[in-house]
């Protein structure tokens, strides 16, 4: 019933979201000012215009809060949308959106590119996603993964495999694999390089083998991949012996459509729950960040104000809402937030 909630919750918000937009172009929603209006803290009549785009994974969490800030400043528009977040960062440091969602940190690279035209950002963790490992919810030949398996199965000497025994040579050369994997099709769906998703599944998963092998540390190129969650999850559902990854929302949103394999990191085998991802058991947990424009928020109350309800108890709810974990503390954060504090922090 809670899962069920929290998916009637999301639609709800979608819906509701664009009922109030004149639309756009992609996968982009803008609400307009329009309505009834109210004020800020400050007494003064809050107005302008918040632009956010990045990772999908993070969109279901800014669009909720966006919808939920909007009907307290009815005369703010938003729009937000989830390219990946690497095209978001690329928007970002071109200095086209005031807000980047992103689900990795940013790369030193991006980082010089903001740099470079002058942008300086403040970074926020807000939250906890648990990188799901899913399959159809027809398959029974599988029910938990290595590092390894996933290597063997989905990493870059995997090319050209189109069944899940076509990995079996090649797990023989690792440890800690669960093969002989099935003689059964191999249909994998995940996201693309634009995709932070992407990154964290490569760097957590993929790369300390690649490193050990000599190999780029990248998934295989043949597999059908999209930007798009919920294109994802139909890929996965359609083959009764697939594989893929996503967001921990996006499988708890579709969980009866998709099965969530277990992992094992190391320690034995876990499943994705907000438990085991809160307190680390579970081996593909990672952060999810916001980015904030600062010379943007240091010229729009618009955009200050947004960020303050983003980080606020009433803001935070919308992290439960879309599925995700809670951080233990958010003193840190809030600090950040409120003294400014410019690029990357260690955490």
């Amino acid at each position: 019933m809670k899962k069920m909630t929290r998916l009637a919750v999301l639609l709800a918000a979608t819906a509701l979201f664009a009922a109030a937009c004149t639309s756009s172009s992609g996968d982009t929603t803008t609400t307009e000012a329009g309505g009834s209006s109210t004020t800020s803290a400050s007494g003064d009549m809050l107005t302008g215009s918040i632009a956010i785009s990045g990772s999908s994974t993070v969109e279901p969490v800014s669009a909720l809060t966006a919808e939920a800030f909007r009907g307290l400043h009815r005369e703010v528009g938003i729009s937000v949308d989830g390219p990946g977040t690497g095209d978001g960062f690329k928007k970002f440091c071109a200095g086209e959106t005031d807000i980047s969602d992103a689900s990795r940190q940013i790369k030193d690279s991006e980082a010089e590119d903001c740099a470079a035209a002058g942008i300086e950002f403040i970074e926020l963790r807000f939250a906890i996603d648990g990188l799901s490992v899913l399959t159809s919810v027809n398959n029974t030949e599988v029910s938990c993964v290595s590092f390894n398996d996933l290597y063997a199965l989905v990493g870059p000497e995997s090319t050209g495999f189109t069944t899940w025994a076509d990995a079996n040579d090649l797990a023989a050369e690792l440890e800690g694999t669960n093969a002989p994997y099935p003689d059964a099709p191999l249909v994998v769906t995940a996201p693309g390089e634009e995709s932070g998703t992407y990154d964290s599944f490569v760097e957590i998963v993929l790369e300390p083998t690649a490193d050990e092998r000599g190999q780029d540390a990248a998934s295989r190129p043949d597999y059908t991949a999209s930007a798009n969650d919920n294109i994802i999850i139909e890929g996965i559902a359609g083959s009764d012996t697939s594989l893929g990854w996503v967001g921990y929302a996006f499988y708890v949103a579709n969980e009866g459509k998709v099965a969530a394999l277990e992992v094992d990191g190391g320690d034995g085998c876990v499943g994705p729950t907000p438990e085991t991802i809160a307190d680390g058991s579970y081996p593909i947990a990672r952060p999810l960040f916001i980015y904030v424009n600062k010379a943007k928020a240091d010229a729009s109350a618009a955009v200050t104000a947004y960020v303050d309800f983003y980080l606020s108890d009433e803001g935070l709810a919308n992290i439960d809402q879309a599925g995700y974990v809670r951080l233990a503390d958010y003193a840190p954060v809030r600090e950040i937030w409120a003294n400014q504090t410019t690029g990357a922090q260690d955490y």
